[in-house]
């Protein structure tokens, strides 16, 4: 994980249902795309974070939302800087050919949402934005890129820490107990 200045990154899950078995010839030129754009990702600026499988190079053998889908997970630093890598760099190819390895989906498939800076999201936190998203529409919870909610507004999953508030690096005179002060 790359160190960030931000106090909050952004999140993105999505989910691709495989038109063929994974070791199908009509799926070997995504499986060759793969190791070139994970590793574009991995250098792109802002990129913080991916799910990989324990053992492999990429996340395609989890496969938490069926047998026939696969995910991808990863944290950025900024809405731009997902975009950018996601629509201005070779991944570009893959989203321009997916609809020969992947069902069209009827709903939505892909999310974004805010988690605190260091906070590595899990598949099943991020399997319950993608459920919020389809069940609720976009909010600052679970959003599209078309419908960015910004950090501040950010909806913590439970367990997570939510991002700090600016503020004073040190506490004012009123908060230091004097000396005489009993402690509490």
């Amino acid at each position: 994980m790359t160190e960030s200045p931000h106090a909050a990154h952004l999140a993105q899950l999505n989910v691709a249902t495989l038109l063929h078995p994974f070791d199908d010839p009509r799926t070997t030129p995504f499986v060759e795309m793969l190791d070139p754009v994970n590793a574009a990702a991995d250098a792109a600026p802002g990129f913080v974070w991916r799910l990989v499988e324990e053992g492999a190079a990429d996340a395609t053998g989890l496969r938490p939302a069926g047998e026939n889908v696969i995910v991808n997970l990863s944290v950025w630093e900024t809405r731009e800087a997902l975009w950018d890598f996601t629509y201005r760099s070779g991944h570009l190819e893959v989203m321009r050919r997916r609809r020969e390895w992947f069902a069209r989906h009827v709903e939505a498939h892909m999310v974004l949402w805010w988690v605190p800076a260091g906070h590595l999201p899990t598949v099943g936190e991020a399997l319950d934005r993608l459920a919020d998203l389809r069940e609720h529409g976009p909010s600052p919870r679970a959003f599209t890129f078309a419908s960015v909610h910004p950090a501040g507004e950010a909806a913590p999953h439970p367990g997570t820490v939510p991002p700090p508030r600016p503020g004073p690096a040190v506490p004012s005179a009123r908060e230091v107990p004097s000396e005489g002060a009993a402690a509490r």
